[in-house]
């Protein structure tokens, strides 16, 4: 779920066209990578919909590293994001969200987190998506399911995102639309 503060990162440095070719070291990660993904060059917006959609953690550094330079200093940034939108009881280390020393949020810093996630058309749009289409740096396609299982199970489900870590446990940011209103639920 914290792969929803690394998109709001890169659509607020904007320049969602840049391209950006994924390294061995950002596929060093488990357990959800993308199919031969090293060496091959996406842009910005492709590679957050292979972060929000398939949940793809070595897309999540190749952001970081081209954001930031480094997962450190990206998680720097993450944390400053995640004050200005009020979230205080939150430190971020990994654009991947995956465990580290030090990391940690809350369910309410996560809800504060969800609302201005939805609000970014850009990631609102990619989280909801059911599919993905992914050409692999062979240039094999690939359709890819999004991860979150209650967006294929309910017509009212609209997206954000699922996660799970052995410290968090199973977590979900949702959105739902119902009779004109939009719920937002972690």
């Amino acid at each position: 779920t914290q792969k929803l503060v690394t998109a709001m990162v890169i659509t607020r440095a904007g320049n969602l066209d840049k391209e950006v070719t994924i390294t061995a070291q950002d596929a060093a990660c488990s357990p959800t990578k993308l199919p031969n993904s090293v060496g091959g060059t996406y842009t910005r917006r492709e590679l957050l919909e292979a972060l929000l959609v398939y949940s793809a953690n070595d897309a999540a550094r190749a952001l970081a590293r081209d954001n930031a330079g480094s997962e450190a200093a990206f998680g720097v940034k993450m944390t400053q994001l995640a004050r200005q939108l009020g979230a205080t009881r939150s430190v971020f280390k990994t654009s991947s969200g995956l465990s580290a020393a030090g990391q940690y949020s809350t369910a309410r810093d996560m809800a504060k987190i969800a609302r201005a996630a939805y609000r970014d058309r850009v990631v609102r749009d990619i989280a909801g998506m059911k599919f993905l289409s992914w050409r692999d740096a062979k240039g094999r396609m690939h359709n890819l399911r999004n991860s979150n299982r209650v967006l294929h199970r309910h017509a009212n489900a609209s997206g954000l995102k699922i996660g799970y870590t052995g410290a968090a446990g199973h977590c979900l940011v949702l959105s739902w639309d119902e009779a004109g209103n939009t719920v937002l639920t972690v």
